[in-house]
């Protein structure tokens, strides 16, 4: 079996050998091809990666290439984790908006938006060579964000999943705290990327019995610690939601605090050079415990499940995992066509999303209104056009105000002409 991963470079890309190391009979790997442009990069994180297979005695291959086509011929999995524009345009995402008063961040609001700008094109390339290069391989969306690009993807006639850490992750969370193994927890999980919340937290199965209203009792004030978020706002909500939802519940806050500290996009490319400097050192044969704080934990685990349900292999046939896919009725109030994140039942033909309970109008109208946006966005990525970007982000729930809107969508312009041909 062969498997590629574009964005290969990353700094993430130690936690992905890691698991595929670790869980090596769940996905057996012949070959692994990391492919990135970046060739200093990708030439540290490709010997890391070899020691780290040695190591645990894994006896696949590892290769690494700048040429795309060539990495990805013959692949029968492709995981996409790219960043147009590296650190640097993530910097300015998360600062131009904040001169409009307006959340600053990489994956939510007019941030999100200029990413899906930069990404959308370029993902879509990158398919259209990998189904030239390889017909029947799977493409594995890590690439934010996950919900518009996976759309992009479908949209265009790929096989194509979406992929985040956010379920997996609050999933290891609810475990250890309930002193059980992962595996025996079933979230109902459900929303769009980067805007979901847990319905329940079930023992066993999806019918399983519903733990959520004792995990909640009994640990509040510390997953709401973990989400920084009031303890009140689970007391009345009842769930569990991402941490993302925080820049929806507390907006302004965030903005206060975002607008008085150093941004996140600072503080990563502080640790990437950090990583970078201890993946040169030759007698480093597994993944650093820094790693840990880059974020995209467990995401490892959260891929290898995945390509092994989509590719047959291991115990992952038929496995129940939350996913990005086509809505297809799950959530009767969006198009069929949306993208949704929720539990799906994977095999070999692809992810069926499993029925959801009916969702309270407290959270479908928030779903709804940013599954409009992203409708929107997507356009915009396509299309191109000031116009689309300014009715984008007038959508947006974060934004929505016109005057707002306009100066976002000039500064929008202003940071990513570079990126923006059309611009």
């Amino acid at each position: 079996m062969k498997l590629a991963v574009v964005g290969g470079g990353s700094t993430y890309t130690p936690e992905l050998i890691d698991g595929f190391a670790r869980l090596r009979d769940t996905l057996p790997i012949a070959e692994l091809v990391l492919v990135d442009p970046a060739a200093d990069r990708l030439e540290l994180v490709g010997g890391l990666a070899r020691r780290i297979f040695a190591r645990q005695g894994h006896p696949g291959r590892i290769t690494t290439t700048a040429d795309l086509d060539a990495g990805v011929d013959g692949a029968d999995a492709v995981l996409l984790q790219l960043r147009v524009g590296g650190q640097a345009a993530r910097l300015r995402d998360e600062t131009w908006p904040l001169e409009c008063g307006c959340l600053g961040q990489e994956t939510t609001g007019a941030g999100g938006l200029a990413k899906a700008l930069r990404t959308v094109p370029v993902v879509l390339d990158i398919a259209e060579r990998v189904r030239r290069a390889s017909p029947g391989a799977w493409i594995i969306d890590f690439t934010n964000p996950v919900g518009i690009v996976t759309r992009a993807l479908l949209d265009a006639g790929h096989k194509a999943v979406g992929l985040c850490n956010v379920a997996i992750g609050l999933q290891r969370k609810f475990a250890a705290i309930l002193g059980t193994e992962p595996a025996d927890l079933h979230l109902d999980h459900v929303g769009l990327n980067h805007l979901t919340w847990e319905l329940g937290v079930r023992k066993g199965g999806p019918d399983g019995e519903d733990l959520l209203p004792g995990l909640l009792a009994g640990h509040a004030d510390r997953i709401a610690a973990e989400l920084r978020l009031p303890r009140q706002v689970l007391d009345r909500l009842g769930t569990v939601p991402s941490y993302y939802l925080r820049y929806f519940y507390a907006h302004d806050e965030v903005v206060r605090e975002l607008g008085a500290k150093p941004s996140r996009a600072a503080e990563v490319a502080a640790m990437e050079q950090e990583l970078l400097a201890l993946y040169a050192d030759p007698a480093l044969d597994e993944k650093p415990a820094l790693l840990a704080s880059r974020g995209g934990a467990f995401y490892s685990e959260a891929a290898v499940d995945l390509a092994s349900a989509l590719l047959g292999t291991g115990a992952g046939r038929g496995s129940v995992q939350v996913l990005n896919v086509r809505n297809r009725g799950t959530l009767p109030f969006l198009p069929d066509d949306a993208v949704v994140e929720v539990q799906a039942r994977v095999g070999g033909s692809g992810p069926v999303p499993l029925p959801v309970p009916r969702l309270d109008p407290l959270y479908a109208g928030l779903v709804a209104h940013v599954a409009a946006y992203e409708e929107l966005a997507l356009e915009a990525a396509l299309r191109g056009g000031r116009d689309r970007v300014f009715r984008a982000l007038l959508a947006h729930p974060l934004i929505g105000q016109f005057d707002r809107a306009e100066g976002l969508a000039d500064r929008l312009l202003a940071h990513n002409r570079e990126y923006l041909p059309w611009a």
